[in-house]
């Protein structure tokens, strides 16, 4: 667990807006990507028994991006925020946060990456803020810590207040302010010297719908507004609909991937439209959907067939041969192997 000094980070020049970066659709080179991992490895051993908790894990964020990892428990997600907070060191593959490679640091490298790159929202306050300080002097802090100036501490504490509609709480105690309020301060305290990442780890696990849909706003705010880049990291897939790109984990490796965007028909309407994506890794590896493959009864091994636009996945075992439907077919394909013409099945 990190003390209160692990996560100063002295204050630097100001990020450009969000948005000015590469559309989220897209995925950065390496040498743009705020985030890059290429075939990430995590190996643990519990009793013995070694534990692939990251299998080969692929993931970029470009500069900017409101981003959501989902996952449920057991996923790989929580070890791999661990590994871009610099809490936790990778096995194997690469890892790169702003030019940092998380796999070469050393304990003194990783301490002023701590201070210096990302900020943290945990999901208990107690990790978050302390609670015999008001919710100005918490902000302040860590740039008090950092040697900041007080008249330019001042100053931006009030404006993270401003920002995040906090600035009824700026001489309240942290136990006297909601769940909600709480959070939006920790977020401000996170964001004090600005660093390039926020992760945020189940930051409304403990919140109702309400105050939840008001922390993701302060979020959205702080990526809109400070162009700092923000990876939620949560089990909660209905964090969907509250940022552009959200990306699934199963067993260790990225397996999908929600864009949402806006789209203006002919007559002026403005529409949210999100598609859902599977991830093909650099190893070409990909998950299918687990309905999918429930729907089709696909097991051990499957049949691919190159289209001339697509791939089929077809299941091994054969089928029963359909009925040819040109008037002089003989009913059956002939390719022998109970497929119909075409390769799709």
């Amino acid at each position: 667990m990190s003390t209160i000094d692990d996560l100063i980070a002295p204050p630097g020049p100001g990020l450009a807006p969000a948005g000015s970066g590469r559309d989220p659709a897209g995925t950065p080179p390496e040498d743009e990507a705020l985030i890059w991992c290429d075939r990430l490895v995590r190996i643990f051993s519990v009793g013995g028994v070694e534990i692939q908790a990251l299998q080969g894990l692929d993931l970029q964020v470009a500069p900017g991006e409101l981003t959501a990892l989902v996952g449920a428990s057991g996923s790989g997600k929580s070890t791999l925020v661990n590994i871009l907070a610099a809490l936790d060191s990778p096995t194997g593959g690469q890892a790169r946060v702003a030019g940092h490679d998380l796999l070469a640091m050393r304990e003194r490298d990783r301490l002023e990456y701590r201070r210096r790159t990302v900020g943290f929202l945990w999901q208990q306050t107690s990790r978050n803020l302390l609670s015999h300080l008001t919710a100005g002097e918490n902000i302040g802090l860590p740039m008090r810590l950092a040697g900041v100036r007080r008249g330019a501490s001042r100053s931006r504490v009030g404006e993270l207040l401003g920002l995040f509609a906090i600035g009824h709480c700026r001489d309240q105690l942290i136990p006297h302010l909601s769940g909600g309020e709480q959070q939006r301060v920790a977020i401000a305290v996170a964001l004090a010297n600005r660093p390039r990442l926020l992760l945020a780890d189940e930051p409304t696990g403990e919140l109702d719908t309400d105050t939840a849909e008001a922390v993701y706003g302060a979020l959205r705010t702080a990526n809109a507004e400070l162009g700092v880049t923000v990876l939620v990291v949560t089990h909660d897939e209905m964090v969907s609909g509250q940022v552009r790109r959200t990306i699934a984990i199963r067993d260790g490796r990225i397996s999908t991937e929600v864009l949402r965007r806006t789209e203006t028909d002919e007559l002026g309407r403005r529409a949210e439209v999100s598609e859902e994506y599977s991830v093909l890794d650099r190893a070409g590896r990909l998950q299918i959907p687990g309905e999918f493959v429930r729907a089709l009864g696909l097991r051990d091994r499957v049949r691919l067939a190159l289209e001339p636009d697509h791939v089929t996945v077809r299941p091994a075992h054969g089928r029963r041969p359909e009925r040819d439907p040109r008037p002089d077919g003989d009913g059956t394909s002939d390719r022998g192997d109970g497929a119909p013409p075409g390769g799709k099945g």
